[in-house]
């Protein structure tokens, strides 16, 4: 991987990336999960806290990838 990878985002795009194309899925799996929400784009907006109590899965799949 890249080593000008600054940002969870870009590591999660460079490590897909790099994982496609063998057949590959990333789950991602998160058990009482806060997000704060912000409530504008701004310097210092204000957020709304959103709790999930549960299991939120993220799976993805390359539907071209080799099986």
């Amino acid at each position: 991987m890249s080593d000008d990878i600054t940002t969870w985002p870009e590591l999660a795009i460079a490590l897909y990336d790099k994982l496609t194309g063998r057949g590959a899925e990333i789950t991602y799996e998160f058990d009482q999960l806060d997000v704060y929400v912000p409530s504008k784009v701004d310097a210092d907006p204000k957020s709304a806290k959103w709790t999930l109590n549960g299991t939120l899965k993220i799976r993805t799949r390359d539907a071209g990838a080799a099986s």
